[in-house]
């Protein structure tokens, strides 16, 4: 009975959200941390030695996709009903996708049993639909557990129809689309030859370098032969942009507090929103480094969705365009391929985010862009759904957080992780909770697309509603290799791959460029980060083969936060030299123990932090760390709080002489009473004599 209450207490102080997350991974998120008014005195026990067992999965995630032709694509459809009949099974797959690699072993007994409950009752529906779990209140019971192929809002279904659907007005909408400048024309009626792609492997980068005011260093890349560059004009007429209606004239309204310049003459853009833009507008792939959640990354967001809106409009008004031209054309004339307007499947822009939080702003600039200041509303399905689901209670947010700004700015409103979206976009009206397949626009998280994408092996699995994608953007991209950066390596290899179905597609609508599997030559990249990190640029260097070309923002990184720091320690850095890239880890592990190690082991060096990025890493060097009987304490993501408590009194206390400290646990937690009492712990060993304390970074091959 003892049991059961503990874990009536746990379950009854958490929130509705908190619950979910728990019977969803068996754990609770990482950033809930319950800070009590009172700071309790911790209590002082002895531990067990015994050593921590972990368990990870690691499982292939590159599976090679068969490259075919037009014919082929129509071969494929004949195997179609037979993949259809194992749509009523359901399977589990509640620990293969989780954000954490393995789990640590200091798991209480009530997050154990709530874990074991969560696999029996928990399954994940592989579902086209967009995130049909049970958040919010405005959701029937029946609506989760229909199958994926299913839906029944026939009325809306109609409404947001490509295919049954005209222009409201003739030569309206479309007459953006009939000057030959409009950049969406150019990039999307742009033939590329067979010989170009079969020569692509064994072309030269060739690159050129520019400095623009704003954005500073550019490199322009491209494995094509031909490589254009231009300099950002000083002025920018919205009139030039080739904005879709209406957004030339709800811009100005919504980007407003943005807006630099003298009111009469004042440009719609600031500096880094004009350069930006015009880089979108241009049809290139662009990876930004410098976005800054307190800085500039709500100037970012906007321009960003005013390009994905601009291309879905566009390309939307096309396919309304030649449907009134068809409806129009007499019977008996042979069709030609001036109809070729759509790809294989309708989804055209996927975006990326970490949080439910982001995917909300993203819609309420969509909502924004399209109405401005006009009384006319736009027709919003299913915003009160989404509203509750998406959206965040103040009351969720522990008491008594203190964080940095930083910290409050990234993970600020509903920071769940596993979500997906599907909105649907026609004229003035948009469809939230569409299905993929009758989706504009996907707005998803790394874990929410791999839950349906799936794995090999896995029976009901889905990835073609990436095929047709043409804009693509990352943003936050820092923030996942904090969470998993696996995921983003398992979407980018299942991006523009041919379809294993047909989805209802009009293959005489299909451009040939989409048939002939070239889709990946034609979808536009953007990536957004606060850091260079080596494997975003790897991401960026891999998948972007953009025919248009790349650009990449490469500014030398400014003065570092080390020489704000008050006392003055010396800053090593180690270099070491692995001899390729296989044995690196090992040879980093190797010259740590032996090298560096050594050199902290006295005993007058009675504080010594450890501060290690991987968590593999953190588990091989505690394992050592036992095995050699070394006086050390440790703190990771998944320790509960009483044991950072004890491990930041031992350590404060000069009881243990090392500590381990995972970068994740940093992220997530942010304590700043522990950033004082390392700070407190260096002070105490500056004033010892014979002791010198110092940083050490090393780096990594």
């Amino acid at each position: 009975m003892g049991k059961r209450v503990r874990r009536r207490q746990l379950l009854s102080s958490l929130t509705k959200k908190q619950k979910q997350h728990l019977r969803d991974f068996g754990e609770e998120h990482p950033f809930f941390d319950r800070v009590s008014g009172k700071e309790a005195k911790p209590q002082i026990c002895q531990l067990s030695e015994s050593s921590d067992t972990s368990n990870s999965e690691s499982e292939s995630e590159s599976e090679p996709e068969q490259v075919s032709g037009y014919h082929k694509l129509l071969a494929t459809l004949k195997n179609a009903s037979e993949e259809e009949e194992d749509e009523e099974e359901e399977e589990e797959e509640e620990d293969s996708v989780d954000d954490a690699e393995v789990n640590e072993e200091d798991v209480s007994e009530e997050e154990e049993t709530a874990a074991e409950s969560a696999e029996m009752q928990e399954k994940v529906t592989l579902s086209a639909e967009a995130e049909e779990e049970n958040h919010g209140d405005g959701e029937t019971p029946g609506e989760s557990q229909k199958p994926p192929a299913e839906f029944t809002d026939a009325k809306h279904e109609a409404l947001f129809s490509l295919e049954t659907n005209f222009l409201e007005e003739e030569g309206g909408d479309d007459c953006s689309l009939k000057v030959s400048q409009d950049p969406f024309v150019h990039h999307v009626n742009k033939e590329l030859k067979e010989k170009e792609v079969q020569a692509l492997p064994t072309n030269p980068k060739t690159t050129h370098r520019l400095k623009w005011p704003t954005l500073g260093q550019l490199v322009f890349s491209s494995r094509f032969q031909r490589m254009e560059t231009f300099k950002p004009p000083k002025d920018v007429d919205l009139k030039s942009l080739h904005l879709q209606k209406p957004l030339g004239s709800t811009w100005t309204k919504t980007n407003g507090q943005f807006m630099s310049g003298p009111q009469k003459s004042r440009c719609p853009f600031s500096p880094l929103q004009k350069e930006l833009f015009l880089l979108m507008n241009s049809y290139r792939d662009l990876f930004y480094p410098e976005r800054t959640a307190l800085g500039n990354g709500e100037e970012i967001r906007r321009v960003y969705c005013l390009h994905a809106l601009n291309h879905v409009l566009k390309a939307n008004a096309r396919v309304l365009s030649n449907n009134t031209r068809r409806r129009s054309q007499k019977p008996g004339l042979s069709e030609d391929d001036g109809f070729r307007d759509q790809g294989l499947t309708r989804p055209k822009v996927l975006m990326v985010v970490p949080f439910r939080e982001a995917a909300l702003r993203l819609v309420q600039l969509f909502i924004s862009l399209f109405e401005g200041d006009s009384k006319k509303k736009v027709v919003v399905s299913n915003r009160k759904r989404f509203q509750s689901e998406y959206g965040s209670d103040p009351e969720e947010r522990p008491p008594n957080l203190k964080r940095p700004e930083d910290y409050e700015a990234v993970f600020v409103g509903n920071i769940d992780d596993h979500f997906r979206i599907g909105v649907a976009v026609l004229q003035r009206s948009i469809r939230l909770y569409a299905p993929f397949y009758s989706s504009d626009i996907l707005i998803a998280s790394p874990l929410g697309l791999r839950t349906i994408i799936g794995g090999e092996g896995v029976k009901k699995r889905d990835c073609d509603f990436l095929s047709s994608i043409e804009l693509l953007i990352i943003d936050q991209a820092d923030i996942y290799l904090m969470q998993n950066w696996e995921h983003v390596l398992h979407l980018m290899d299942h991006m523009n791959l041919l379809p294993l179905d047909s989805h209802g597609v009009d293959f005489s609508r299909v451009r040939m460029w989409s048939l002939n599997n070239w889709a990946r030559f034609y979808r536009q990249t953007l990536l957004f980060g606060a850091l260079q990190d080596a494997q975003i640029n790897s991401v960026f260097n891999r998948f972007c083969v953009n025919l248009e070309g790349q650009v990449a923002v490469r500014n030398v990184p400014g003065p570092g936060s080390i020489s704000h720091v008050l006392a003055q320690l010396p800053h090593v850095f180690q270099r070491m030299d692995p001899e390729n890239l296989a044995t690196a880890i090992d040879a980093r592990f190797n010259f740590f123990v032996n090298k560096i190690l050594p050199q902290y082991r006295d005993a007058i060096m009675s504080h010594t932090l450890i501060y290690v990025p991987s968590y593999f890493d953190y588990v091989r060097l505690r394992n050592y760390f036992k095995r050699e009987e070394l006086n050390f304490t440790h703190i990771c993501e998944y320790t509960q709080k009483p044991a950072v408590s004890r491990a930041r009194h031992f350590f404060l206390q000069g009881e243990k002489q090392f500590l381990l400290l995972t970068e994740r646990f940093h992220f997530y937690k942010r304590h700043l009473r522990l950033s004082a009492e390392i700070r407190d712990a260096w002070l105490q060993a500056l004033q010892t004599p014979k002791n010198t304390t110092a940083g050490l970074v090393m780096e990594q091959g």
